[in-house]
């Protein structure tokens, strides 16, 4: 599966009715860490079928952002059956986020 570009328009539908665990990655493209995590998210993305995977550029979506409490990025969220149930921030390896993602898998 590809990574999803995630807006105020998709997200109810891609984000909050999503019959799967989902990462979200809240990134800009001035951000040097963001820049560094992007890939592995992306790998992971094409790698899980049983995850749904988006990035939320927040410069272009402050209103998603402000909903989530995001102060500094990358924030990564996983959502399970549409609520937040885990959060980390900062680059992150792909073995930190398959683990964080591991107890929501279907």
């Amino acid at each position: 599966m590809q990574t999803l570009i995630i807006t105020k328009d998709n997200f109810e539908t891609e984000i909050l009715q999503s019959d799967k665990p989902v990462l979200l990655d809240f990134w800009a493209p001035w951000c040097g860490p963001c820049r560094m995590v992007g890939p592995v998210v992306d790998e992971i993305a094409a790698e899980a079928d049983d995850i749904k995977v988006g990035k939320i550029n927040v410069d272009e979506n402050p209103d998603l952002a402000a909903a989530f409490g995001v102060i500094n990025i990358p924030l990564l969220v996983v959502l399970n059956n549409g609520k937040a149930v885990a959060q980390i921030m900062g680059v992150q390896t792909k073995d930190a986020l398959l683990q964080l993602l591991e107890p929501y898998r279907i």
